[in-house]
């Protein structure tokens, strides 16, 4: 089958006050089939949302791509004109940035923030827009969707403005959905009906979608597989069931021990203390010439300070960089 979405060798780099360019990303590659969500893991500063604008090119000024394709619908997105993009990015993939609150304007209401998705990529009357907001509207709002059409932003509770971004997201029937921590700052009961929303939405409307997080929580029995990021690089992709149950690559391994096994984990987390991966990951605390998680790593060897490990296939479908595996 082939992908809906495919990503090669992207690099991306941020300018320092000092001219000094840091890499961001640094060569990552995968694809998206039509109707798969990948659970793309990492801690913060790993690139996940790095990647995440990149695809649709909403990095910010200090930023740049210096290598690398993105291909959708026989385009690729790194080369397309400002107007391309401008219909493709809302009309055919979608970004769900991680706070609503900075996403929405304040002023306008929710209804007429919808209505102008719509506008902006199709030629309608205004009574088919209003219509076509109803219908949106009431999609991830069954029950109360005029009282949300009506509301401002900040009448509504956090996971009602998460709802309204999906609202957006949908609206002009996407193939494809980058969802960026879309849960990152609301609580475990929200997070669970926010999440059955997605698999609703998933499932009724044949999305593609990329679900990125930090908790491999999110992604049991949600994500088709999961791609891990540290410092830049794809350090674990496989099929979810096996990443989150049987992790091969050492970070994968410590990450998932530093995190409740579940949404419901919080109040225990308060009992029992979660082991810590000691350090963090800069530009700077790896050499070049080194695994990036070397100096943090608690199964380094000796040529993990030689040189950075390649992709290892442990099966058709699974894939880590680590020198455990190298044959």
């Amino acid at each position: 089958m082939a992908f809906v979405l495919e990503i090669q060798n992207l690099a991306v780099s941020y300018s320092s006050r000092e001219g000094e360019l840091r890499s961001a990303l640094a060569g990552v590659s995968f694809g998206l089939l039509p109707g798969e969500t990948l659970g793309i893991l990492g801690e913060s500063g790993s690139g996940k949302s790095t990647l995440a604008t990149a695809i649709v090119r909403l990095l910010p000024a200090t930023a740049h791509i210096t290598r690398g394709a993105v291909h959708f619908e026989g385009k690729d997105l790194l080369q397309a004109e400002s107007e391309e993009l401008r219909e493709i990015h809302g009309g055919r993939i979608s970004l769900i940035s991680q706070e609503p609150s900075l996403a929405l304007h304040p002023t306008l209401r929710v209804g007429e923030q919808v209505r102008q998705v719509l506008a902006a990529h199709t030629a309608a009357t205004k009574s088919a827009l209003r219509e076509k907001t109803r219908q949106v509207l009431a999609t991830v709002f069954p029950e109360e969707a005029e009282r949300i059409s009506r509301s401002y932003p900040h009448q509504l509770s956090g996971g009602q403005r998460q709802r309204v971004l999906i609202a957006q997201a949908i609206a002009c029937g996407p193939r494809v959905i980058i969802a960026d921590e879309p849960m990152a700052s609301l609580d475990p009961t929200t997070q669970r009906e926010i999440l059955s929303l997605f698999r609703t939405l998933k499932e009724k409307l044949g999305l593609a979608m990329i679900f990125i997080t930090h908790n491999p929580a999110l992604l049991a029995d949600f994500a088709d597989r999961v791609m891990v990021l540290y410092g830049g690089r794809v350090i674990e992709l496989g099929p979810a069931a096996t990443v989150l149950a049987w992790p091969r690559h050492p970070y994968t391994k410590a990450l998932f021990q530093s995190i409740p096994s579940s949404l419901e984990g919080r109040e225990n987390s308060r009992k029992t203390r979660l082991p810590a991966i000691a350090g963090d990951w800069s530009p700077m605390s790896a050499r070049r010439e080194e695994c990036s998680f070397a100096p943090r790593c608690a199964e380094r060897m000796d040529v993990c300070s030689a040189r950075e490990p390649e992709l290892v296939r442990l099966s058709e479908t699974h894939t880590v960089s680590c020198f455990k595996y190298d044959e």
